[in-house]
């Protein structure tokens, strides 16, 4: 099954963010079987204002697991998290950006 976990950032997180960054993305390779897709929301600005995380897993139970423990949201970085099922719908890989900045 397919949860959305939907994160936004508490005020000024960019010092938090540089503090948990290399604990979060080793967290995020050590479990690359179940991530669909994740990045940072962006402000206009580039800021970093939340993450969005795709997970595949059997249950929210799962979901919920998996958020509990990541780094970032352990080190106070969000204000808020929100896990939603999803259903997959269209899938187009070849439409996302060839950048992780989106350009």
């Amino acid at each position: 099954m397919l949860f959305i976990i939907y994160q936004e950032d508490v005020e000024n997180s960019a010092p938090l963010r540089e503090i948990h960054k290399p604990a979060h993305f080793k967290y995020l390779e050590k479990h690359e079987d179940i991530l669909v897709l994740g990045g940072a929301m962006l402000a206009e600005d580039d800021a970093r204002i939340g993450s969005v995380l795709i997970l595949n897993v059997p249950s929210l139970a799962e979901a919920k697991k998996f958020s509990e423990n990541e780094p970032l949201r352990n080190g106070g970085v969000f204000k808020s998290v929100k896990i939603t099922r999803m259903r997959r719908g269209q899938w187009n890989p070849g439409a996302a950006p060839k950048s992780a900045e989106g350009n």
